[in-house]
């Protein structure tokens, strides 16, 4: 700490450019191969502790044996030097290795700017809010290095030079968001094509669904969609989102079939309130979006067409690699497929030959036949009357299951996750008699505070049941809620504390409480910060060309004296702006002749002359004329001493303004021949 506090001036200065450098790099540290991201901090703390101890600098002889192992370390993580992700981590690499090389002020600058790429290729991966934090952050410690880079040896301090950049960025700032907003939108990612890491996220749910499918989502706290509502925001218990239909059991896993698009056509009555909102849905690299229970309308999404299945499945044709926005509405109450005839039916009876015969046995009695028959509504009662009263159990850790998975499970072991109850449930149904399908999706979400949005997570995916009854259509039966009605009410994190995610228990441990919810300080302030993010990327990454034409069109709508305003306010604010601008002080010519003579000793301390702090203009000048000069810098030399005795008899003189200028005149010229 002591040597830390003994820097000189110039040790601090040369730390800077290494410490922008550092923070343009640690946003690529998660992304990069590991060993690649240790050599390139090493080669950072090598060079900082050469700074710091006064060491001399690696020769090329040896800097070049480690650019080739560098380069030859990318070859063999990614397989080539060519591409993305390589050429990231070969940019890296050559800013790690350029700063121990780092002398000149034209190194300075190359650091400088090859840490710009570097930050620029860090929107590859992550456009968050707080991508934007860190590397707004990162930009004014890269100005500031450049800032100084261009003063030399009068180098005001570093509080000054960054007073001078937020004054810089404060005249750019209105600018650069006249930009944003008026210049023309292109189409599609700024790359040039979507990025195929965007669709490694998973969403988890395809187009098929096995034991223990859904249960390993339950860990994951990651973001699906966000849901903000025009309408009353419904209830908990009645947020389910629409995901896959799956009709095709083999006795192990449910799959989609040819059925859900050619059984029946699309047919809804309509009947009770409408919910209108807008969902905000992250890349997951699946050809899908997702609606309220039950679909009414969706948006057209801009370049990406999608069909509707008769089972009102939301299929897209291109998978979802880049964040998506639509607005959607949905019914509460309905009647899906109401006139389905006995044929079209026949795919949701069949059960596969030879599994599971006691449940099969087992659901045929409990329905009866002849006058002692159960109805449907009675026989799915009686199903979820003994899930309730049985002693079934709702966990994410359930025992393994056979081959008769359903008969394992209802007589076996009795513990599963939602898609056990919902697989067991669905096969009861059928050896009934009575059509019946699974639907993966989403159930519930986390309310934000503004009391009109839903953020909707992996740990939220669900898998329930539809049974077809007569007159009605298919009419949604979730058993889960017969065995662990919290899962339904409260969410997951509430039915299985012992099991909740990561996330979710440091944030029990601190007082947010399980459901994410707003009843601590931290959980507001996390809330506000989700707020911040959605808007984010509501204003900014999320502005697409329609959004852009939107926005213009609603402007042009307004009314004529309340364009008048905001052209008045906007004209108010500039003029202010120059007014304090014209009103700063001007350079007196003292000052201007100081600014000359700093440029002068910068320039000579380039060439291995620097003065001295005690030393005065012909002490200085007398030091100059002694150094070896050769005939060809003959002339140089009597630039230099006509400077120095110029800016002496003008600065410690009493000369006329007229003089000043005059001399200001002359010493720009000799400036040159200085060079």
């Amino acid at each position: 700490m002591g040597r830390l506090g003994a820097l000189s001036r110039e040790q601090g200065d040369m730390l800077l450019p290494l410490l922008a450098a550092a923070m343009a790099l640690a946003p690529h540290v998660l992304h990069l191969p590991p060993p690649l991201s240790l050599a390139m901090a090493c080669l950072l703390l090598w060079r900082a502790t050469i700074i710091v101890r006064g060491q001399r600098q690696p020769s090329l002889w040896l800097l070049a044996p480690l650019a080739l192992a560098g380069i030859a370390a990318v070859a063999a993580s990614y397989g080539s030097v060519l591409g993305r992700d390589p050429g990231v981590a070969m940019l890296a690499l050559l800013l790690a290795l350029k700063s121990l090389e780092m002398r000149s002020r034209r190194d300075v600058q190359v650091v400088v700017f090859l840490s710009f790429f570097l930050l620029l290729a860090s929107f590859f991966h992550h456009q968050g809010l707080l991508g934007a934090v860190w590397m707004l952050a990162t930009v004014l410690a890269l100005l500031a290095t450049l800032l100084s880079s261009r003063y030399g040896k009068a180098l005001p301090p570093l509080r000054q030079r960054f007073w001078l950049l937020a004054r810089m960025l404060a005249l750019a700032l209105p600018l650069a968001a006249l930009l944003f907003f008026a210049m023309p939108r292109v189409q599609g990612p700024l790359w040039g094509k979507p990025d195929a890491a965007g669709a490694s996220g998973v969403s988890g749910l395809g187009a098929s669904m096995r034991p223990g499918a859904i249960a390993s989502l339950a860990l994951s706290d990651a973001t699906v969609f966000t849901a903000r509502f025009a309408t009353p925001l419904p209830t908990q218990q009645t947020l389910y989102w629409r995901g896959v239909v799956l009709d095709d059991f083999d006795g192990a896993a449910w799959r989609r079939s040819a059925a859900s698009d050619t059984a029946g056509a699309i047919d809804i009555v309509q009947s009770g309130a409408v919910s209108n909102y807008e969902v905000q849905l992250a890349a997951s690299g699946q050809p899908r979006i997702f609606a309220l229970d039950l679909p009414r309308s969706v948006e057209r999404l801009t370049g990406n067409p999608y069909l509707v299945s008769p089972a009102l499945e939301i299929t897209t044709l291109h998978p979802i690699t880049t964040l998506v926005r639509y607005r959607a509405s949905s019914l509460s109450t309905y009647r899906l497929q109401p006139t389905l005839s006995p044929q079209q039916l026949q795919p949701w009876l069949q059960l596969p030959a030879g599994f599971n015969p006691r449940s099969l046995a087992w659901a045929r009695r409990l329905r009866g036949s002849g006058t002692h028959q159960l109805t449907p509504p009675q026989a799915i009662d009686a199903v979820l009357a003994h899930f309730h009263q049985a002693t079934f159990r709702y966990t994410l850790q359930p025992p393994l299951l056979g081959r008769h998975s359903v008969d394992n499970f209802l007589f076996g072991t009795r513990a599963g996750f939602c898609e056990h109850y919902a697989s067991s449930f669905t096969v009861l149904m059928r050896a009934m008699g009575i059509p019946a399908r699974i639907v993966t999706g989403y159930q519930g979400g986390s309310r934000e505070a503004d009391g009109a949005t839903v953020t909707v997570r992996q740990r939220d995916a669900h898998a329930w049941s539809e049974v077809w009854l007569a007159g009605q259509g298919w009419v949604r039966v979730d058993p889960t809620g017969a065995v662990a009605p919290l899962r339904i009410e409260r969410g997951l994190t509430t039915a299985l504390p012992e099991a909740a995610p990561a996330q979710a228990n440091w944030r029990t441990l601190i007082g947010l409480g399980a459901d994410g919810g707003a009843f601590s300080t931290f959980g507001a302030w996390q809330q506000r910060w989700q707020q911040a993010e959605r808007g984010w990327r509501h204003w900014i990454v999320d502005a697409t060309p329609q959004r852009q034409r939107d926005l213009w069109a609603r402007l042009a709508s307004l009314p004529v004296r309340t364009v008048a305003l905001l052209c008045a306010m906007l004209t108010s604010v500039a003029a202010l702006g120059v007014l304090l601008w014209l009103r700063q002080p001007a350079l007196t010519p003292p000052d201007q002749l100081d600014a000359l003579y700093a440029r002068f000793c910068a320039l000579q301390a380039r060439r291995g002359h620097s003065r001295a702090p005690h030393e005065g203009p012909h002490g200085y000048a007398a030091r100059l004329a002694a150094s070896p000069a050769t005939p060809e810098m003959s002339d140089t030399h009597a630039a230099i001493a006509r400077f120095l005795a110029i800016y002496a008899a003008i600065k410690y003189g009493n000369a006329s303004p007229d003089e000043h200028r005059r001399a200001r005149r002359s010493l720009r010229r000799l400036l040159n021949q200085c060079r």
